[in-house]
């Protein structure tokens, strides 16, 4: 039976939302082309300035928000004097290069005017499928959101096609949240949230509260396009909530014009429609990192640091390494074994093999020093670590 027939009853819907969004610490907010440029006329000021107030007010509260915004092509359309989209990839290219300006000005302004800082940053579907660029994109953000910025997110449509061609944003936006091990992913639209069928179509068409992201009869429901300024309708919303839970994290479909909205959900009411994950955040992740099945070397450690990694939790820094086996690259999954020869944990690569066996057996702050440079700290985070003792436990 699909899970989606079930309708909770008011009290468990707002249960559950108090839930998943107000314990919510890091957030990817995405916004669609007809909320940013109010339908095509322009970037909207005041709609920009609304999210603003509140991602700002959000991020006082202690929160983590990244923003992930299209309406560059519209804006660029609108700067361009276009009436209507054009068909040409090329065209549609220079006019997201021209509407980019607009776009990242007015966040800009906006966000300075609440007192809150705002970074650019243009990423691709490729940045995140390269492990090396997806390890670099992902340093950015966090670094960003320690220093308390607020990360404004576009695709690249000057170099790539993807949102052009298929996602206005939403897969981004699930990819954002990946990225940074977002808890929540909020996807604010021109719609109310999900239904049973299109309300444009059908008035009488039930509104879906809730459902487990990932569902197949969501996607049978959610199919269809979006506005002609955008392309992508509730279809992609549906399966970028799915992309998300991957890493645990739910979604909430929800009308961007709807007052202080950020605020309510992230208060635990009860707007829109919610995706809940089916995994929690951190299993999710330790899951993907232990079915990792491509495992591109290994390094061998000491008794101190089989101790810190398993009984404290920490990241595995250079000095702890005792060997170094095969030709990994930065990025890739490794293996990390005891001096038994006993594999205790993998994880993400910060050093290549040639790196990592430069800066083996030295101190962090020599890292510099030998190579020349310094991704991290450390030759693991913790945050991309797996024990497997602790998981068995």
């Amino acid at each position: 039976m699909p899970t989606i027939r079930r309708r909770p009853g008011p009290q468990e819907r707002v249960a559950l939302v108090s839930e998943v969004l107000k314990s919510a610490r890091r957030i990817v907010v995405k916004v669609g082309s007809s909320l940013v440029t109010n339908e095509g006329r322009g970037v909207d000021a005041a709609a920009i300035g609304n999210w603003s107030r509140q991602l700002a007010a959000l991020a006082r509260s202690g929160r983590e928000v990244v923003m992930v915004s299209s309406g560059a092509i519209a804006e660029g359309m609108k700067r361009l004097g276009w009436s209507s989209r054009p068909k040409e990839v090329n065209e549609l290219q220079a006019a997201a290069a021209v509407g980019q300006m607009g776009l990242v000005q007015m966040y800009e302004t906006q966000l300075r005017e609440h007192g809150m800082a705002s970074a650019q940053v243009l990423l691709t579907h490729a940045d995140l499928a390269d492990r090396e660029r997806y390890l670099n994109a992902r340093s950015t953000l966090l670094t960003l959101l320690q220093l308390q910025v607020i990360p404004v997110i576009n695709e690249n449509d000057t170099v790539v096609t993807d949102e052009i061609k298929f996602g206005d944003n939403d897969t981004l936006g699930a990819l954002v949240a990946n990225l940074v091990e977002a808890d929540a992913l909020i996807i604010l639209t021109d719609q109310k949230g999900l239904y049973a069928a299109d309300p444009r179509k059908d008035p009488s068409a039930r509104f879906i509260d809730q459902a487990l992201a990932g569902d197949p009869e969501l996607e049978r429901m959610a199919g269809g396009t979006g506005s002609s300024l955008g392309r992508g309708g509730m279809i992609t919303k549906v399966l970028a909530a799915r992309r998300a839970a991957g890493s645990g994290a739910s979604t909430v479909i929800a009308w961007g014009r709807e007052p202080d909205v950020l605020l309510r959900l992230c208060e635990g009411e009860a707007i829109g429609t919610l995706l809940q994950a089916r995994t929690a955040k951190v299993a999710a992740r330790k899951q993907w990192m232990a079915d990792h099945l491509q495992l591109r070397g290994s390094v061998t450690v000491d008794h101190g640091a089989v101790s810190k990694l398993v009984t404290e939790g920490k990241s595995l820094l250079p000095i702890g390494v005792t060997e170094v086996t095969g030709e990994f690259l930065r990025g890739d999954v490794i293996a990390v074994k005891s001096p038994q020869g006993e594999e205790i944990a993998r994880g993400l690569a910060n050093y290549s093999a040639a790196e990592a066996r430069r800066i083996a057996r030295k101190p962090s702050s020599q890292i510099e020093a030998l190579l020349g440079y310094s991704h991290e700290a450390e030759l693991i985070h913790r945050d991309n670590l797996v024990v497997e003792e602790r998981e068995a436990r």
